[in-house]
Formats: structure tokens, C-alpha cells, sequence
């Protein structure tokens, strides 16, 4: 199971380095473009939005897993035993909440991204923003995770305290 969820991270990330590399290739040669030959690429800049959406919205999950976002930790840190498991578990499902209101807006957002389209692509905004329902369920099945893990005792909440940025 390791193996497949390890596999599934490897592949958001090169997801994310071919979309980052495909947006500075375009946003590059459109500029050069733009000051050399007085043209351009319109695509480009509607593909590199679509793909900073991607990049956002793929690199939260990763975040997430990662212990990557940024958090603040001030009070927790100064709480010990069953005080701080309580607290990192009202964290965990304040975070499962907000997940189940992403998807909730998603849904209901739905037919009106299908309904649109990009003006230069023709791409339906509802393919373009398909990449929140990823993110919604990755980080509600990764904070399941780590509630379930908590609840166990295989983690600490400690462990689960530490996120970048939170100093």
C-alpha cells in the first residue's frame, strides 16, 4: 500500500515539473515573440493559467502530505497528553471539514465551469477545475489517515505539530 501511495505522490510531482516547464516554455517564447516578431501564441496564455490551477492545486496535496502548509501551532505546542491529542484531532477534522465544503462547492459549481469554455482553448472550465475534486478527496483521505493513525497511537500529535513556517 506504501508503495502505491509513494507512486501516486511521484506522479503528482511530475505532473506538476512537465506543467511548470510547459508554462515557462510558453510564457518564454511568447515573450520573445511578443519583442522580436511583434506576434504571438494566444493559447499559451490561456494554457498557462489552466496549468497554474493544476500546479496550485496539485502542490497542495503534496503540501499536505509533506506537512508543507503553513500553520500555527502556538497554543498546541504549549499543550501536553491527552489536551494536545484532542487538539490535533479537532485540527485534523476542522481540515476534513473544510475538504467536505470544497467538494460540496464543487459540486454545486459544477454546471455552470461545464457550461464554460476558455476563450482561446475551447478547454470546459469544468476540466480545467476537475483538479479540485482531486485535491478535495487526497487531502480528506490523507487527513482520515492521519486521524485514524492518531487514534491508534502509530503516530504522535507532536509528529503531526510539525509544520514548515509555523516558528
Amino acid at each position: 500500500m506504501n508503495r502505491l501511495v509513494d507512486w501516486y505522490f511521484k506522479t503528482l510531482e511530475v505532473i506538476i515539473v512537465v506543467c511548470l516547464a510547459a508554462m515557462c516554455l510558453m510564457v518564454f517564447g511568447n515573450v520573445v515573440l511578443r519583442h522580436f516578431f511583434e506576434s504571438g501564441i494566444n493559447i499559451s496564455e490561456e494554457l498557462s493559467r489552466f496549468m497554474f490551477i493544476w500546479i496550485t492545486f496539485l502542490g497542495a496535496i503534496i503540501a499536505m502530505r509533506e506537512g508543507g502548509h503553513l500553520g500555527m501551532n502556538m497554543v498546541a505546542a504549549r499543550l501536553s497528553g491527552k489536551a494536545l491529542l484532542a487538539t490535533v484531532l479537532l485540527a485534523q477534522c476542522i481540515v476534513l471539514g473544510c475538504c467536505g465544503v470544497l467538494l460540496w462547492g464543487l459540486i454545486k459549481q459544477y454546471n455552470l465551469n461545464a457550461a464554460n469554455t476558455g476563450m482561446v482553448t475551447g478547454i470546459s472550465l469544468a476540466i480545467v477545475y476537475s483538479v479540485a475534486y482531486l485535491c478535495a478527496a487526497s487531502i480528506a483521505l490523507t487527513t482520515c489517515w492521519n486521524i485514524l493513525r492518531l487514534l491508534l497511537g502509530k503516530v504522535s500529535p507532536h509528529e503531526l505539530l510539525q509544520v514548515s513556517g509555523s516558528e
